[in-house]
C-alpha cells in the first residue's frame, strides 16, 4: 500500500484521475503581501508583468523572488494541475495535478525577465524529475509557467544555455517543465510570505552551485 501511494505521488495523474475539487475556494485568501503591503490580487499596475515557477516547496522558493530589485509582489498557490480550487492536504495527495508554484509580479523596467529565469536556475536542482531535495512528489517538479510567448522563448532558450553548462560540470539533465501558464489557484492564508512570518521554518531547497549564464542578479538571495 505504502510502495502504491509513493507511485501515485510521483506520476502526474490524468484528468479523469484527479479529485474533483469545488466551485470556490473552501478557505479564507490572504489580502495583503507580508512583505510589502502590496496586494496579493491583481488587477496590478500598467506595465508589470507575472511569471510562474516552480521549484519545490514554494515557501523558500517565494523567498527566493520577493528580495528581488524590482519585484512588486509574489503570491504562492497551486497550479498546471485539474483539481479546481484544491487544498494543500489534496495538493500533497498528488490526486490534482498540481504543481506549488510561485507567482511573481514584476516591473520590467526594473528587473528583467532573464534575472527571474537566474535566480530560478541557480535557486534549486532542476535534474531531481518529480522532487527537491527530501521533498517527494509531483508538486515538488521544476517548471516555467510562461505568460507570453516572448517569456516561452526567453525560457526555451535559458533551458539550454543551462542545461549545457550543467553537463560541464558533470551533472544530470534537466527535468524543468516548460509550459504555457494555466489556471493559478492561491494557497491557504498561512502559506504566503512563510518565511517572513516564520523565520527559521522548513526550507528543503538547495541549489547546484552551477552558475547560469544569463540575467544580471548573480547569486540569488540566500534563504
Amino acid at each position: 500500500m505504502f510502495r502504491e501511494r509513493m507511485a501515485r505521488r510521483m506520476t502526474v495523474p490524468t484528468a479523469e484521475q484527479t479529485l474533483p475539487g469545488r466551485s470556490a475556494p473552501s478557505y479564507q485568501r490572504a489580502e495583503r503581501h507580508a512583505v510589502f503591503g502590496t496586494p496579493l490580487a491583481g488587477p496590478w499596475p500598467n506595465g508589470f508583468e507575472v511569471a510562474r515557477f516552480g521549484l519545490g516547496c514554494f515557501w523558500g522558493a517565494e523567498k527566493i523572488f520577493w528580495q528581488l530589485p524590482g519585484v512588486h509582489s509574489t503570491i504562492v498557490g497551486y497550479g498546471q494541475g485539474t483539481t479546481p480550487h484544491p487544498t494543500y492536504e489534496e495538493v500533497c495527495s498528488g490526486q490534482t495535478g498540481h504543481n506549488e508554484i510561485v507567482e511573481v509580479i514584476y516591473d520590467p523596467t526594473r528587473i528583467s525577465y532573464e534575472s527571474l529565469l537566474k535566480a530560478f536556475w541557480e535557486g534549486h536542482d532542476p535534474t531531481q524529475g518529480m522532487r527537491q531535495g527530501n521533498d517527494l512528489g509531483t508538486q515538488y517538479r521544476s517548471g516555467i509557467y510562461w505568460t507570453s510567448e516572448a517569456q516561452r522563448d526567453a525560457a526555451i532558450a535559458s533551458l539550454a544555455a543551462y542545461g549545457e553548462s550543467l553537463q560541464a560540470a558533470g551533472m544530470g539533465a534537466i527535468t524543468t517543465e516548460v509550459e504555457q501558464a494555466a489556471d493559478f489557484y492561491p494557497a491557504e492564508e498561512y502559506h504566503q510570505q512563510y518565511l517572513e512570518k516564520v523565520p527559521n521554518g522548513y526550507c528543503g531547497l538547495g541549489g547546484t552551485g552551477v552558475s547560469c549564464p544569463i540575467g544580471t542578479t548573480g547569486t540569488p538571495p540566500t534563504i
